[in-house]
C-alpha cells in the first residue's frame, strides 16, 4: 500500500463530519435476515449503521446523526428477474444521490439464486447500468459465518454445529425448495444468470490482487470474484475492494465485503477495535418462527425440551381465506402462554419434512398457484401473518424481545410489525444480531427483535435471545 492510501483512507474513517458525504457504505439486502447482516457487521466494528424497509432520501439520512453505512431489506431472492429489476433500479438509483464510495447489493452467503427465481446476474446487470463501473467485485467467502470460497468454489456448514459441504452436497441448499443449488463453482453458477465474463482471485493470488484485478480486466472480465477461506484472508480482500473503490464501486456478494472492509481499515490502524456490546437478559420472548429448515428444527426442539411453550400453527390457513382466524387462534394462545410465565413459539414449520410444506401447496393449487409463484406467495402470505401476530403479542403484553425466524419471511414479517427502521443492538448468533425497531409513534417502538435465518445459530439459539436461560 502506498504511502498516501492510509490517508485517503483516514478522512472516510477518522474525521467526521457530521453530513452525508461521511457515508462509507449503502447497500440492498435480498433478503431481510441477510440484510442484517451487514448491519451486524458493520455497527459492531464502531461503524454506525442503520437499516431502513423503503429507500431512505438524502434528507433523512442527513438527519440522522454519526451513519457511516445504509441498508434496505429488500427480498429479491425470492423475485422473478423482471421483478428484481423492477424493485432495484429506484433503490439504486436513490443510493447514487447518496454519494457513498460503495454500493452493496447483499446476497445471501449461500449465494441461493438461479436464472429464474433471486436471479443475482440480473442484480448486477441492473447496478451496472445504474452505477457505470468499470468491473464488480465479488465476495461470498465470511469465515465468521462459516463460510468459504476456495478456488471458486463455495463451501458452507449447516448451522454453526455442522461440518463443512461443498454446497452442491450440502444437506440444505442442495435440495432447498425454489433455488437448489447444484453448482458450487460460483462462475458456473452466476454465469447461468449473466452473459459477462467472471474471473477469480485465488488463495494464491490475493497478496497481489491488484496487479491479478487489471490482468483480469484486460482479458475482459466485468466481474472479479475472490477466494476467502480464512480471517488472514480478510485484510487482503478489503484491501482491494477499497483501493478499487473509483472504478469497482458497486460490488456483490455476502457480508463477507463488510468484515473484509473492516479488517482491512483495522490492518492500516484507521479502524479502532472496539468493546462488542453484550445483550440485556429477559424474562420471556415471544417467537413466530417461519422457517422450514433442519437447523431451526433442531432449535426448536431443544427450546421445547428446555421448557419454552411451542405452538404448531395451521399454515394453510394462513394462506386460505381462514387466515384471520388462525391468527386470532395463535395470539390468544401465545398470550396465554406468557400469562403463565412461559416464553412461546409459533412456528409454521418443522424442518423440510413436516406435513404442513404439502398441505400450503396443496392449498395454494387449488387456488391455481404452483411452483415458484406459490413459493413466494407462500413467504409473503405466512410472514404477513407472523408479523400480525407478534405486533399483537407485543402490543398484549409489553414484551420488549421477540424474535422471528426464515430469510423468506422475515421481510413480510417486520413489514407488517410497523418497523420503519432497524439498530444492531447486540450479536446473538452470526449474522442474526439483536435489533432495535426505529418506528416513531408505533407500539414496537424501541422493541427489540431477531430476525433469524433458517441455516443461522447453535442448537441453542432461543436460549440465546432469552440471555437469562439456564443451561
Amino acid at each position: 500500500m502506498g504511502e498516501g492510501k492510509p490517508r485517503q483512507v483516514q478522512w472516510w474513517i477518522r474525521e467526521y463530519d457530521h453530513n452525508m458525504n461521511d457515508l462509507l457504505l449503502s447497500y440492498y439486502g435480498d433478503d431481510f435476515t441477510g440484510s442484517t447482516d451487514v448491519m451486524e457487521s458493520m455497527t459492531f466494528a464502531g461503524l454506525r449503521t442503520v437499516l431502513f424497509l423503503e429507500p431512505p432520501t438524502a434528507e433523512q439520512v442527513s438527519d440522522l446523526r454519526d451513519v457511516r453505512g445504509v441498508g434496505v431489506a429488500g427480498r429479491t431472492r425470492s423475485m422473478r428477474p423482471e421483478e428484481a429489476q423492477a424493485e432495484l433500479r429506484p433503490v439504486f438509483e436513490a443510493f447514487r444521490e447518496l454519494d457513498a464510495p460503495l454500493v452493496h447489493y447483499k446476497t445471501c452467503s449461500t449465494f441461493d439464486s438461479s436464472p429464474e427465481i433471486g436471479s443475482v446476474g440480473r442484480a448486477i446487470d441492473v447496478g451496472w447500468d445504474v452505477h457505470q463501473p468499470s468491473y464488480v467485485p465479488l465476495v461470498l467467502g465470511a469465515p465468521i459465518l462459516r463460510r468459504y470460497c476456495a478456488f471458486g468454489n463455495l463451501f458452507a456448514s449447516s448451522g454453526l454445529d455442522s461440518e463443512i459441504f461443498r454446497l452442491d452436497r450440502h444437506p440444505t441448499m442442495s435440495r432447498h425448495p425454489t433455488t437448489p443449488m447444484d453448482e458450487a463453482d460460483v462462475r458456473l453458477h452466476l454465469g447461468r444468470q449473466t452473459d459477462r465474463a467472471i474471473g477469480l482471485v485465488d488463495l494464491m493470488q490475493l497478496h497481489d490482487a491488484a496487479a491479478r484485478i487489471d490482468s483480469l480486466k484486460a482479458a475482459g472480465c466485468e466481474l472479479v470474484l475472490f477466494d476467502t477461506v480464512s480471517e488472514s484472508d480478510l485484510p487482503l480482500v478489503g484491501q482491494a475492494i477499497w483501493d478499487g473503490r473509483t472504478e469497482g464501486h458497486f460490488l456483490a456478494g455476502s457480508s463477507g465485503a463488510e468484515y473484509a472492509l473492516v479488517a482491512h481499515w483495522r490492518s492500516v490502524g484507521e479502524l479502532d477495535e472496539v468493546d462488542v456490546p453484550s445483550a440485556d437478559p429477559v424474562e420471556q420472548v415471544a417467537v413466530a418462527s417461519g422457517s422450514c429448515s433442519p437447523v431451526t428444527a433442531g432449535q426448536l426442539d431443544w427450546a421445547e425440551e428446555k421448557g419454552f411453550r411451542l405452538i404448531s400453527v395451521q399454515s394453510d390457513k394462513l394462506v386460505d381465506e381462514d387466515a384471520q382466524g388462525e391468527i386470532d387462534h395463535t395470539v390468544t394462545a401465545m398470550v396465554e402462554a406468557i400469562s403463565q410465565g412461559a416464553s412461546v413459539i409459533a412456528h409454521t414449520g418443522r424442518g423440510p419434512d413436516d406435513p404442513r410444506i404439502a398441505t400450503v401447496l396443496r392449498v395454494l393449487s387449488e387456488q391455481g398457484l404452483s411452483g415458484d409463484e406459490a413459493r413466494a406467495v407462500t413467504a409473503e402470505r405466512i410472514g404477513s401473518a407472523l408479523g400480525q401476530i407478534l405486533g399483537r403479542v407485543v402490543q398484549e403484553t409489553g414484551l420488549k424481545r421477540v424474535a422471528t425466524t426464515g430469510g423468506d419471511t422475515s421481510y413480510y414479517v417486520a413489514k407488517e410489525m410497523g418497523v420503519s427502521a432497524l439498530e444492531a443492538v447486540a450479536p446473538m448468533a452470526p449474522g442474526s444480531p439483536l435489533c432495535r425497531v426505529i418506528s416513531p409513534g408505533s407500539a414496537v417502538d424501541g422493541c427489540e427483535v431477531v430476525f433469524k435465518g433458517g441455516q443461522v445459530g447453535r442448537v441453542d439459539f432461543f436460549g440465546d435471545v432469552v440471555c437469562s436461560f439456564p443451561g
